[in-house]
């Protein structure tokens, strides 16, 4: 349900030349049922409960994240890539709040938790900016990379919908950037938090899109270009 705040949320559009497709925390520790918070919790015998984001991931994400990819690498477009995860494999680096989970999920620089699935893998050139904290911009330079190549709106997409890729956009929004939240290529826990969020991300924060009107416009800047 729209609310009177929608009311004041600046538009986001998207061009294939000032937009930047940014692809969050799709790793083994956070995006795979077989490795990291999946292996953790199938040790625990509570799988099962992250049986909606593991579902999600894998009928929607990865499917949906690559069809972006592609389609965004056919046209120029700047795609970059985010990660998270300890630099160091002592954790030190980790903010109080982020070192269970890096714990958790054996989730540090060098592990296999730690490297982006490899149905999203980045192609050689695509940056990756790796963060210790929930969004991108805290603790990488990812800020200062998209300015200095005429970016001016963000598509964020990956998990945690609720977290990291919420707060990526949060905080690029407060930065200036449009951001433009892809509803069918970001994942959480339930229909109950991803709707939530939706709706909040709505008011004032940004636009909600689906990965085929993402396509189609940028598409369609390109062909006028």
């Amino acid at each position: 349900m729209s609310s009177y705040v929608e009311g004041f949320t600046a538009p986001v559009s998207m061009s294939a030349r000032t937009t930047a497709l940014v692809v969050v925390d799709m790793q083994y520790a956070s995006g795979s049922r077989d490795h990291g918070l999946g292996a953790l919790l199938a040790r625990q015998g509570t799988l099962d409960s992250a049986a909606y984001r593991f579902d999600r991931i894998d009928a929607l994400l990865i499917p949906n994240i690559g069809r972006m990819l592609a389609a965004f690498r056919a046209n120029g477009t700047h795609v970059v890539h985010v990660t998270v995860g300890s630099e160091r494999p002592d954790y030190s680096d980790a903010p109080r709040h982020m070192r269970p989970f890096f714990e958790g999920t054996n989730n540090h620089a060098g592990t296999r938790e730690h490297e982006i699935v490899d149905a999203l893998k980045p192609l050689a050139g695509e940056p990756v900016f790796n963060k210790v904290t929930m969004g991108a911009f805290a603790s990488t330079g990812i800020g200062a990379h998209l300015t200095s190549k005429g970016i001016r709106e963000i598509i964020v997409t990956g998990v945690s919908t609720n977290n990291c890729v919420g707060m990526t956009g949060q905080e690029a929004a407060d930065r200036g950037f449009g951001v433009v939240l892809a509803s069918d290529a970001s994942g959480t826990c339930s229909d109950l938090m991803q709707d939530a969020y939706e709706n909040t991300f709505r008011r004032l924060w940004g636009r909600v899109a689906t990965t085929a009107e993402i396509i189609a416009e940028i598409a369609q800047t390109t062909n006028a270009g």
